[in-house]
């Protein structure tokens, strides 16, 4: 947590206030610091992982001119730590989060170049009067800022910068484009707060605000000239770079975990960890009580092919129920699935367990080209025509024909300017156009009118160097890109919120930039092959894996959707909430409208009810914002 006035001295009590909000994140320990001229304050929640007894935050260079918090992790850090000691800094703790203030003494706000990891910090510059605020490359760590007046506030949550007094409201434009498309990479759902973007940094001062771009994902282009190497030296170096990458995130003073599923990233992550762990590793599995979702079996049979000390945790609709509106309130967005909760669920049996640290899977689906549409980017783009719409959703619509809202080839018409920009439709924004388009039935009319002018997709593209980052690139390299600058950062990774709601954090070795700058540069036909995704990787950890998981195509993590059946208790909870008179309050929904629907979800058949379960889910989830923050 961090504030800076331009002018006026902040309140300690708003600052201490904020940190205290931020306790879940870190248990073990809260402090602030205040300048002594009162304009800039620090807090920190801290969650001991590194270096227990002398690293507490905030921390201060030699002579005090400098100040930082720190939330996540650098990896490699104490040839680092040695390094700067050899050059005459002297370092008051032996925690990995010091180095970012030394580093930032020598190279300025090049530091960055020299971090590894999953971060965000603010850093208090007195000679320059300066906030120097940064996120890592991906996104991993959240980092949010608003400005009040000649205030600025940051934080890791929202929730911490109502608390400092930033107003609670809707950002109407910010909602609307988040129901059909998602978030850009600077807007939150709320009125003015911000996200420092992934690969950014803030600087602010007196004078203003200032976003720089320090790294970006820079996919070669087509022709270039880069010495490419073979198949097995490409798997070779894929198994030395990751297994390095898993190696650095089991340091920690604490023990550390992993989640496992029964895919073949976590698999991965789970078996090269045992092989650099001096002890068996835990491995902690969701159970769903749906034959269909369930991967158990497959999970436990890894757990005991690498030694791994297995522990299931199951959950059902119920449990989805009673604690949705809690996952709802620590994440602070809006989620398509229940699988949400149960990450949020699993993280609470982890902390209970005695844990503080896991390694995850997550991530290697966006630089490996693992999910279903990047197939269909790379075999059907530009020879086929788009997929047709789901079977029945003309009758959904009723008279508010899906003419209005599609193509005569079921491509929706909002995405013409897509195919004018990039020369194509990514699979999974056609894909979210379609099954999104539903919500033009729901809206509010005068909610909708306020942006009938307003195309969210090709607003969506115009945040992004499409000429340096996208020009240039095949289809599907491209559409990865896009993925992974969007919903990636929010949708996601907004588990983290879900995890640190328990203080749990959850490393993701699959994100470290040495790894993904090592794959950016494979050919295409190293990410799929055939059919088979995830080639490359498959190979590189074929000794980890089981004959089942070697083989087994992509399964995403999916929670049994609430519209399964109609006599489960989520399901009921929908029902309720989405009738109720907090409903009416909301500015963006007919209830009318959202009521006829429920009223209709029982005489559905279970595929109509499935294919609404998401549209139904994100309407929750407003529902549970709007009450939960006063909005």
């Amino acid at each position: 947590m961090a504030i800076f006035s331009k002018q006026e001295p902040i309140s300690t009590e708003v600052l201490a206030l904020a940190t205290q909000r931020l306790h879940h994140r870190g248990p073990d320990q809260q402090r602030q610091w205040v300048a002594p001229h009162q304009r800039v304050g620090l807090g920190h929640a801290r969650l001991s992982i590194i270096d227990p007894m002398t690293g507490e935050q905030p921390i201060a260079n030699e002579d005090e001119n400098l100040h930082i918090v720190v939330n996540g992790e650098f990896y490699g850090f104490e040839p680092i730590q040695r390094d700067l000691k050899q050059r005459g800094h002297q370092l008051r703790t032996g925690s990995d989060s010091e180095i970012a203030l030394h580093l930032y003494e020598e190279m300025g706000t090049r530091c960055l170049e020299q971090l590894r990891g999953e971060f965000a910090f603010v850093l208090w510059d007195e000679s320059k009067e300066l906030v120097f605020a940064a996120r890592d490359r991906f996104g991993i760590k959240p980092l949010y800022y608003a400005m009040v007046g000649d205030t600025i506030y940051l934080a890791s949550e929202v929730k911490a910068l109502f608390a400092a007094g930033v107003p609670a409201k809707w950002d109407h434009e910010s909602f609307f484009q988040q129901m059909f498309i998602y978030l850009n990479q600077d807007r939150t759902l709320f009125a003015g707060i911000y996200q420092v973007p992934p690969g950014h940094y803030l600087l602010a001062t007196r004078h203003g605000i200032e976003l720089v771009r320090y790294w970006d994902l820079d996919y070669p282009i087509n022709d270039d000239t880069t010495t490419r190497h073979s198949d097995a030296e490409y798997i070779e170096q894929l198994q030395d770079t990751l297994a390095e990458a898993i190696r650095i995130r089991l340091r920690a003073d604490v023990p550390v975990g992993c989640f496992l599923s029964g895919g073949v990233d976590s698999s991965t992550v789970l078996g090269m960890a045992a092989k650099y762990s001096s002890e068996p590793i835990r491995a902690f599995t969701v159970s769903f009580d749906h034959t269909a979702y369930d991967e158990t079996s497959i999970a436990r049979e890894t757990a005991a092919y690498v030694g791994a000390d297995f522990q299931s945790i199951p959950l059902n609709q119920s449990d989805f129920a009673n604690h949705i509106a809690d996952a709802i309130w620590h994440a602070e967005t809006l989620a398509i699935n229940p699988h949400g909760v149960a990450r949020y669920l699993q993280s609470r049996v982890v902390h209970d367990s005695g844990y503080k640290v896991v390694l995850s899977g997550e991530g290697s689906d966006e630089i490996f080209a693992g999910y279903s549409h990047a197939r269909q980017d790379l075999l059907f783009n530009k020879t086929v025509q788009a997929t047709t719409i789901q079977q029945g959703l003309n009758e959904s619509l009723g008279k508010k024909s899906a003419a209005r809202v599609l193509l005569q080839n079921s491509t929706p018409l909002a995405l013409e300017g897509v195919q004018q920009t990039l020369g194509f439709i990514p699979s999974w924004l056609k894909e979210i156009a379609i099954n999104r388009s539903f919500f033009h039935i729901l809206l509010a009319p005068d909610y909708a009118a306020q942006f009938a002018d307003k195309n969210v997709y090709s607003l969506f593209l115009k945040q992004f160097d499409i000429p340096g980052q996208l020009a240039g690139r095949e289809p599907v390299i491209q559409s990865l890109y896009l993925w992974s600058k969007s919903i990636l950062p929010n949708y996601i990774l907004f588990a983290e919120r879900l995890e640190m709601a328990h203080a749990v954090e959850v490393r993701l070795p699959f994100l470290d930039h040495h790894v993904f700058e090592l794959v950016r540069q494979m050919p295409v036909s190293l990410l799929i092959r055939g059919m088979k995704e995830k080639y490359v990787l498959r190979e590189a950890s074929r000794p980890f894996l089981t004959d089942t998981v070697y083989a087994r195509p992509k399964q995403p993590f999916t929670a049994p959707p609430a519209t399964l059946t109609t006599n489960n208790k989520l399901y009921t909870l929908i029902q309720d909430s989405l009738r109720s008179s907090a409903m009416k309050s909301l500015p963006f929904f007919d209830q009318a409208t959202v009521i006829a629907l429920l009223d209709k979800l029982p005489e559905m058949n279970d595929n109509k009810r499935i294919a609404l379960d998401s549209i139904l889910l994100m309407t929750l989830c407003t529902y549970f914002l709007h009450t939960k923050y006063n909005l």
